[in-house]
């Protein structure tokens, strides 16, 4: 009887939950249905906080940690982000499913991105997460599967409005998430950075970690932040400056070499889609001839130094004795990335169509391989292989490529926006997986914000064009009842 009674009141919460849950889902659809843009950009704040909150709670210490794949597993989670986490997926999900809802109720839907990339991202998720999750060898049904889907289309239905709230709260976020790290230096160094650390470029200097789960993921976030910086920066000349200061400061004290690259290269292409024409024009310029003997120049002293280090450099004793070093032996072995991608290669040709599933990595698995920390294959291409098989590494693929195309074909409409994101998502997907979509966590912000960031930019682009189809003078239809009235005046006039 007492069974009976704890039934009827758990399925009694349940339906007072989704009846909540409905009216709640009403409610924010009322209110935004005479309001230009939803509550998307809630989902940065809320997903920084959640992992500013993780690491604070986690009471780790980076003097005694070092990352090693084959070290224990980390401790479980603080209660407080176990109740948490279930209440920023609520918001989420409320915000991302009041946007879907929004834009399908609406009488008059706006024009918005291809159909392409929404196509290819629900063929996406299907092939890697459902498809596993469902045929997999070792297969599991989970609702946190849906999450990033819901999220995801949201975005990809997104507005110009939407984007720039987006985009600005990613910024805000961030900054406050970079300079409470810094701060956190001075009152709890040990949280937050790693004084042990020797194995950078620059000797003697910590390696920072800030709030984030480890200095690598600090970097890609801090790149982000200066992303974000560069295309929307702040209206205050002293408040740019000091979130340039956070930024490159943390992005320096990371130390991670990928993302300094990163960072170069993304500078580099926000500079030639908003200059490079400019450039191009006064190098060519013949009353102006100092720009284009100047580029000369630098360039033929740029192949001259390499030249010089090439022939007198002695490169091959150099570099044997940098890949003897530990330092090399790292850099050649991926930092012991190359073992877990052969145990990735395996469970795939053991389940090559549809992989493992989604337990992979999870803490049997990682036990059985001795290797407690190895949460994934760290890299995007042999994660999904293993994890999603065949089926899901060529929707990898196809979605690769056209968000590659995508952003290069609206890099000039975006200023360069979608180019610096894509560049950041495919240097990270070397050693991560920033396009997994079994849930979501901070790789997933620069993911969204890339697909929000296409959709507004094809949505400009479609309203551009059929704002000119509707300015052009028509000469169909429309001047027939000009030519009759002309007519019977004329034939009125001479019977």
């Amino acid at each position: 009887m007492q069974q009976i009674i704890m039934l009827f009141i758990l399925l009694a919460g349940a339906a007072l939950l989704a009846l909540a849950a409905t009216m709640v889902m009403a409610g924010s659809v009322q209110l935004t249905s005479r309001r230009t843009h939803g509550y998307m950009h809630l989902i940065f704040y809320a997903m920084i906080v959640l992992l500013a909150l993780s690491t604070w709670l986690s009471s780790r210490d980076l003097s005694v940690t070092i990352f090693n794949l084959q070290e224990s597993a980390a401790p479980p989670r603080n209660p407080i982000i176990r109740w948490s986490q279930p209440l920023v997926s609520l918001l989420m999900l409320t915000v991302a499913g009041e946007r879907i809802l929004s834009f399908w109720l609406k009488r008059e839907k706006p024009v918005f991105a291809s159909p392409v990339l929404l196509a290819t991202f629900v063929i996406f998720w299907l092939c890697s997460v459902a498809g596993p999750a469902f045929f997999g060898a070792y297969s599991l049904v989970s609702h946190e599967y849906v999450y990033s889907l819901v999220i995801g289309v949201a975005a990809i239905l997104a507005t110009s409005i939407e984007r720039d709230l987006a985009f600005r709260a990613a910024r805000n976020a961030l900054m406050v998430f970079m300079l409470a790290g810094l701060v956190l230096i001075l009152l709890l160094p040990s949280l937050v950075i790693d004084t042990s650390y020797s194995q950078g470029l620059l000797p003697g200097v910590p390696r920072m970690a800030g709030l984030a789960s480890h200095a690598v993921s600090l970097s890609v976030l801090a790149l982000l932040g200066l992303i974000c910086l560069i295309a929307f920066p702040f209206q205050q000349a002293w408040l740019n400056r000091l979130a340039w200061a956070v930024g490159l400061t943390v992005l320096f004290l990371a130390q991670s070499k990928t993302a300094w690259i990163s960072f170069f290269i993304c500078s580099v292409c926000f500079l030639v889609v908003r200059q490079g024409s400019d450039f191009w024009r006064r190098a060519g310029d013949p009353a102006r001839p100092e720009v284009g003997i100047t580029a000369i120049l630098a360039l033929m002293t740029a192949v001259l130094v390499v030249g010089m280090v090439v022939i007198f450099g002695d490169l091959g004793t150099r570099m044997d004795a940098f890949f003897n070093s530990n330092e090399g032996a790292q850099l050649a072995s991926f930092t012991g990335r190359d073992k877990i991608w052969d145990i990735a290669y395996d469970e795939w040709r053991r389940n090559p169509v549809f992989g493992y599933g989604p337990l992979i990595w999870e803490l049997d698995f990682r036990n059985s391989i001795g290797m407690p920390n190895a949460t994934n294959a760290h890299n995007q291409f042999m994660d999904t292989l293993s994890r999603s098989g065949s089926v899901g590494a060529v929707a990898l693929v196809v979605y690769a490529v056209v968000l590659m195309c995508l952003s290069v074909r609206y890099a000039k409409k975006s200023k360069g926006l979608t180019l610096a994101l894509f560049i950041l998502l495919a240097s990270r997907s070397i050693s991560e997986v920033p396009l997994s979509l079994f849930g979501y966590g901070p790789e997933f912000i620069p993911h969204l914000l890339l697909l929000i960031a296409l959709t507004a930019a094809a949505s400009e682009v479609r309203s551009q064009k059929a704002q000119r189809v509707r300015k052009q003078p028509s000469f169909g239809f429309s001047s027939t009842p000009y030519l009759a009235k002309n007519s019977f005046t004329t034939a009125r006039s001479h019977p």
